[in-house]
Order: C-alpha cells, then sequence, then structure tokens
C-alpha cells in the first residue's frame, strides 16, 4: 500500500485538562481554619507529626487564604481531606494572636485588645497569656495551646467563663473551668495537648472585668 492510499494516523488526543477541586478558590474561613489545626493538633498528640513538622504547619495554616492551600497541610492525616474540603462562611479576623516560644519565652498581658482567638506554642519554652486586663472584643474568645517539652500558664478574671478541652501526653493538661453568674460575661475556651509538658488555665482571684457589657 503506497502512501496516497494508507490511512493517515490522526494525533493522539491530549486527555482533558483536570478540572481544579470544587471549592479549592474559596476564602478560608476562620471555622475552617479551626478545624485544620484540630486535626494539627490531634496529629501531634497522636506523634503523627514531630514538633518541628506541627509548627511549620500551624503558621502555614495561619498564613493560608483559601481553602485549597488549606487542605495539603492534613492530606496525609486521618479524615484531613473530607475535613480541609469543607468550607464555611467568609474569612474575618484571620487565625488570630500568635505566641510562639522556642528554647525561650514569650507572654501576652497589660491593657490590650483580645480578639476571637489566640494560638499558643510552647517548644522547650514557656508561654505565659495574661487575660485579667484584656478588653475582650469578642463574647467568645479561643486559646489554642500545645506544648512540647515547655509550658503555657493562662490566667482569666474571675468573673469570666472558662471552659477547656484537650490531653495530656506524659504531661498536664489542667483547665480549672468555672461558669459566670453573669450571661454577659465573656468565655474563655482552650483547646490543645501538652506532650511532655504543661497547660495550665485557671482564674486570678482578685481580678475581675468592671464591665463585662463592654
Amino acid at each position: 500500500m503506497d502512501e496516497k492510499t494508507s490511512p493517515r494516523k490522526r494525533p493522539a488526543e491530549r486527555p482533558p485538562a483536570a478540572p481544579p477541586a470544587a471549592g479549592a478558590d474559596v476564602r478560608a474561613s476562620d471555622a475552617d481554619r479551626d478545624r485544620v489545626l484540630e486535626i494539627l493538633r490531634e496529629a501531634l498528640a497522636e506523634g503523627r507529626l514531630d514538633a518541628g513538622e506541627h509548627a511549620e504547619r500551624i503558621d502555614a495554616a495561619c498564613r493560608a487564604g483559601t481553602v485549597g492551600e488549606l487542605r495539603p497541610l492534613v492530606r496525609d492525616l486521618p479524615d484531613g481531606r473530607e475535613t480541609a474540603a469543607r468550607s464555611g462562611r467568609p474569612a474575618s479576623g484571620g487565625c488570630g494572636d500568635d505566641v510562639i516560644a522556642v528554647f525561650g519565652g514569650a507572654s501576652r498581658k497589660g491593657r490590650r485588645r483580645a480578639g476571637a482567638r489566640t494560638n499558643a506554642f510552647a517548644l522547650f519554652g514557656g508561654v505565659e497569656i495574661d487575660l485579667t486586663e484584656a478588653l475582650f472584643e469578642r463574647r467568645e474568645l479561643v486559646v489554642n495551646a500545645t506544648a512540647v517539652f515547655g509550658g503555657i500558664k493562662i490566667k482569666v478574671p474571675e468573673n469570666v467563663t472558662l471552659r477547656g478541652s484537650g490531653s495530656g501526653i506524659l504531661g498536664g493538661y489542667d483547665v480549672e473551668a468555672r461558669e459566670s453568674a453573669d450571661p454577659d460575661a465573656p468565655v474563655v475556651v482552650v483547646r490543645g495537648a501538652a506532650v511532655f509538658g504543661g497547660v495550665e488555665a485557671k482564674a486570678e482571684r482578685g481580678k475581675r472585668l468592671r464591665n463585662l457589657r463592654r
């Protein structure tokens, strides 16, 4: 069969480009970041991540602007894909205030504005968060506290509500929960883990917010 009569071969068709993952470009909300931070906290406590990896991913989660940037941070962790894929309301306020101590100390104290969340991380160091003179901008303040071979101490006024959840792995995790008699009082929620370290949260006697309805 000569060249004139031989059938011409069609060029191979390229497979269609994979569409972007649904919701990847959606702006990350505070709820999206909180879900990822919770997965990372559990991964550290279970030994799936070491302290260095945990710190890097926490920082990346707080800097993430979209849901697509959050997904890779938990993709290799249990339930990470489904959790990071969820999208919530638009972001408003980011990951909050970061207090990090690595082979040293860090603190937040005095009369200052306290936002919706504070992220505390202590690695061979100590963190102190004193909220007794803080100006609460939100009804609820969440403190994400992770201590690895270090310690985190949190003080709150005695007339606010203090709640907590977390775990100590060969360490101590102690939140002295209390409910304020005033239903309008701010609520401080402490979440986290202590691995060969300690997390302590309690009300400071004699320290009270003057105006609970600020």
